[in-house]
């Protein structure tokens, strides 16, 4: 039973090479010439996936008075292993910990520099960018001269932690909340996930706003018309403006931005202006100019 690893890395193995093997030469019998890297990636996705079965099937055949959560961990390894190099368990939830533990702490610090500097950028304007808890604080001192339908509404925002962070302006002596704003480094996987709360804000007559880090995604027309609208898939906008660290994907409602925020500044002050002034007409169409 101690060498249990070894013959599941054989399986393994020798499963993923011949499924390769079987989808690269086909019916054919031939070997394919070239393979685009979107299909060499089927490839593999299958080829794992039938090893993995293939794997545990056998092994937990062959190994009956061993536990299947400990063949499976040992293919996890072999898996792994296969596209790390890493081979070691207590390495690999090491690294999976410091990944996880990036995520987390990665994507608060980006709130913060967004937060640190738009306040930068709006010194000397009537407006604060603040965070979802510096707003809940407001609301529950009782400090935002929004109506109370609004109130209600943020209160929902919070309580399912929609937004990252919201735009405040100054007025006389009252405070309003006029703008919910996205912080993401990415949102490749999760475009749809931030897209729908934030039309659900504009109908709501909110400014909807969106940082991006990295805007990679912005390569894809699909993305960029979730952005902007005007297709038969996306007809409407998803954001009032989306501003990306990159000169690279400007289009309509995507903005290039700069450490000065110069570009958020006004469209912010715009908003706000708007949205004390002529708030009956701050809907999902707005756009700064």
């Amino acid at each position: 039973m101690d060498n249990y690893k070894k013959i599941c890395e054989d399986i393994y193995v020798s499963t993923f090479d011949n499924t390769v093997t079987k989808l690269v030469v086909g019916t054919s019998g031939e070997k394919q010439k070239k393979i685009s890297s979107a299909k060499r990636d089927q490839i593999e996705i299958a080829a794992q996936k039938e090893a993995i079965k293939e794997t545990v099937i056998r092994l937990i055949r062959q190994f009956p008075a061993l536990e299947p959560a400990i063949i499976w961990r040992a293919i996890y390894e072999i898996h792994v292993h296969r596209k790390s190099g890493i081979d070691n368990a207590k390495t690999i939830e090491k690294v999976i910990s410091a990944d996880q533990s990036w995520k987390k702490s990665s994507g608060h610090a980006f709130e913060e520099m967004v937060k640190c500097l738009g306040a930068e950028a709006l010194t000397n304007s009537d407006i604060e960018i603040v965070l979802q808890r510096d707003l809940n604080v407001m609301i529950k001192a009782g400090e935002l001269a929004n109506e109370p339908r609004d109130i209600s509404w943020l209160k929902e925002q919070i309580d399912a932690n929609i937004f990252d962070l919201y735009a405040i302006v100054h007025q006389k002596q009252n405070r309003f909340c006029f703008g919910c704003v996205q912080s993401k480094t990415s949102i490749r996987d999760r475009v749809t996930r931030d897209r729908e709360p934030s039309i659900a804000a504009m109908k709501s007559f909110f400014w909807s706003v969106i940082f991006v880090l990295d805007g990679d995604f912005l390569k894809n027309p699909k993305f960029v018309s979730m952005v902007n609208g005007r297709t038969a898939e996306h007809p409407q906008n998803g954001w009032h403006g989306m501003y990306v660290f990159s000169e690279k994907y400007s289009s309509e409602r995507i903005y290039p931005l700069h450490i000065d925020f110069e570009t958020f500044k006004l469209h912010a002050v715009q908003a706000a202006e708007t949205w004390l002034t002529q708030r009956q007409w701050f809907n999902q169409d707005w756009i700064a100019k």
